[in-house]
């Protein structure tokens, strides 16, 4: 008998505890979890929200992308706490860099995929501060593209906007109707500069899409863009 996907669903997958060397020598905890089935070379690197508001690889939308989409979707989620940020699986070395120093930890994840886990197709999501972190940091030539998941364009300058829109790949940008930072139409002005970003407006979503509904609508969406093949999501096991 089917059984619905609740919020506490956790389905197979191979999961590993991995642990990502920058090129300044911190040493960063990660975990990747890939499809018991297939090859396992499409994946999302999640980036996850700010660490000093609670942010980290367990933040709830990673967790259950983590939980579901390895054997749902057939992708790869690779999760990973940039330095200084502690979660369930321990804390990364190093100190909260207010995404500068972060660089290296962005660039040492993408590295880890394409060089360790043999990656084909790679697409890096950030959520909130991960995006800023996203749009300044993942410019390897080798992604896909960029999903962004309530981007308040904290410290992202036009400059760097600048450089996407010329860069031409895709980039999604996924932005709750009631967010706290940037709402659908102000997001829409701050990503001018880069026709190529595509504006999302999630209908009664918020910044931290609470909610199972919401959660499926935003993992639905993960996989239209980057493994269509599987969409959409089923409700039920």
């Amino acid at each position: 008998m089917a059984e619905q996907i609740r919020p506490s669903t956790v389905l197979p997958a191979k999961r590993e505890t991995i642990t990502i060397i920058t090129s300044d020598g911190l040493k960063l905890i990660g975990e990747v979890a890939t499809p018991i089935e297939g090859k396992g070379d499409i994946a999302i690197l999640c980036l996850h929200p700010l660490p000093t508001h609670g942010g980290m690889m367990d933040s709830h939308l990673f967790k259950k992308a983590a939980n579901r989409l390895p054997a749902l979707a057939g992708i790869t989620v690779v999760r990973f706490n940039t330095r200084g940020t502690s979660s369930a699986q321990g804390t990364s070395e190093g100190e909260f860099g207010n995404g500068v120093s972060e660089r290296a930890d962005v660039i040492a994840a993408i590295k880890y995929c394409f060089e360790e886990l043999h990656i084909g197709r790679l697409w890096v999501v950030g959520w909130s501060f991960g995006t800023d972190l996203a749009l300044q940091h993942a410019t390897d030539p080798k992604i896909q593209g960029l999903i962004l998941l309530s981007p308040p364009l904290r410290t992202t300058t036009d400059e760097q906007l600048s450089f996407w829109a010329r860069d031409g790949r895709s980039i999604f940008a996924f932005v709750p109707e009631h967010d706290d930072y940037l709402k659908p139409d102000a997001a829409r002005q701050r990503f001018a500069i880069a026709p190529n970003v595509k504006v999302i407006a999630a209908a009664d979503a918020k910044h931290l899409w609470v909610g199972e509904p919401s959660v499926h609508w935003i993992l639905n969406e993960l996989v239209r863009l980057v493994n269509p093949d599987r969409y959409p999501l089923p409700v039920e096991v």
